[in-house]
């Protein structure tokens, strides 16, 4: 690893981190030298075998909601007096899924999609975003997927495709001090029978359309979020990145 690549020093806070892509960006953040917040909503046990399994020391499981004001305070909060530093990378990684119709969709399961996806990575960045200000330097994180670029998966699509549009945004009213990216993977490896349960032709097909000829890593996802955050992209702001072999691209 290139010295540029470390991230020794800096405190990172991931949200939903307690398992699956979350817990792996949380790895990759502390291999690279980095502290870690392990944020979890109602998995204490998971998010700190999480925290303790991680390279390094200082590392912290947080409990709280990011999808509301108070709870994303309380995370924060609580990090910074764990860590003794301010936030000043934020991977924005909780959100669930759906894929019920619109049509079948309750206004109650349409706001818990929408606020945890949308409006936490809003409300924590709104949060942290003063810290890193100061410091002159930061780095924000979303992660969409590949639903952002695909019409069947309802509500999920829709907040995973406003990921994309409120990075470019943030992008634009935080520079130059922070730097604003977006991750969206595809179907990853790992979960592939999770989304088999949901839809049990999704991954053949994905797979029959993908020059890749595989789905992602979780590893090489959180790759590229750590990446992001190092020196070598202090240039790259506003962009989505789909790590998905090429699943996304229009077939002729």
């Amino acid at each position: 690893m290139t010295s540029e690549w470390k991230l020794a020093g800096h405190v990172v806070l991931v949200t939903g981190s307690s398992r699956n892509l979350g817990a792996e960006i949380a790895r990759t953040m502390a291999a690279r030298g980095a502290r870690v917040a392990v944020n979890f909503l109602s998995s204490r046990r998971a998010a700190q075998e999480v925290a303790e399994s991680l390279d390094g020391s200082g590392h912290a499981a947080i409990g709280g909601d990011v999808s509301t004001p108070d709870g994303v305070d309380s995370v924060v909060t609580e990090t910074e007096r764990l860590m003794g530093a301010s936030v000043d990378i934020l991977v924005n990684n909780a959100g669930p899924f759906t894929m019920t119709p619109f049509a079948d969709l309750e206004p109650a399961e349409f706001d818990r999609i929408w606020n945890a996806n949308v409006k936490a990575a809003y409300l924590a960045t709104r949060r942290v975003t003063p810290g890193m200000a100061a410091a002159n330097w930061g780095r924000v994180i979303n992660i969409s997927a590949g639903s952002a670029f695909l019409r069947n998966h309802s509500a999920y699509s829709l907040a995973k495709k406003a990921m994309i549009t409120l990075t470019e945004q943030l992008a634009l009213e935080l520079g130059p001090a922070i730097t604003v990216n977006c991750v969206a993977p595809g179907q990853i490896a790992e979960s592939a029978g999770e989304i088999a349960s949901y839809d049990p032709g999704f991954v053949q097909r994905t797979l029959s359309k993908t020059p890749a000829r595989r789905m992602a890593t979780r590893a090489e996802v959180a790759g590229v979020v750590a990446v992001l955050c190092s020196a070598t992209f202090d240039m790259v702001t506003g962009v989505t990145i789909a790590v998905d072999g090429g699943a996304r691209l229009p077939a002729g």
